[in-house]
């Protein structure tokens, strides 16, 4: 009955539940960059470069028979699927970069001490005479 109750606790913490909705929230960005891509960019480029639609790029190494289907390398598929990851890639650096720029700096320390002119120890700023040493302090 431990082993459960550990996991309970383990799945019901504040990171674990982050994580899963980040990923999932991740798989639908990704098919929405997915379509972008394909459906929005490509076909502008493809016009650009002379109606080449990229998803149909191939070259075949073997023809298709009746017993074996052809065997192909989808080049377009790939230069897609690169266009994603470029675009996932972007957008994930900008995030991350606009989440870095709103967190606060930490406030630096606030100076408690000097030196002694003499014996360079440190003393308490309001010090008159040093503790170490027992020069008068200006």
């Amino acid at each position: 009955m431990g082993m459960i109750k550990e996991f309970k606790e383990f799945a019901m913490k504040g990171n674990v539940l982050d994580m899963a909705v980040g990923i999932i929230i991740g798989a639908a960005f990704g098919k929405i960059v997915s379509s972008l891509v394909s459906d929005v960019i490509m076909p502008p480029i493809g016009v650009v470069m002379g109606n080449v639609d990229f998803s149909s790029l191939a070259f075949t190494l073997r023809e298709k028979t009746a017993e074996v289907p052809a065997v192909s390398v989808r080049y377009g598929v790939f230069i897609n699927t690169v266009i994603d990851f470029l675009i996932v890639a972007f957008a994930i650096f900008v995030v991350i970069k606009q989440l870095n720029r709103l967190k606060r700096p930490e406030a630096p320390s606030p100076v408690t001490t000097k030196d002694c002119p003499r014996c360079l120890m440190a003393i308490p700023l309001k010090a008159t005479r040093c503790g170490h040493c027992a020069v008068d302090l200006p």
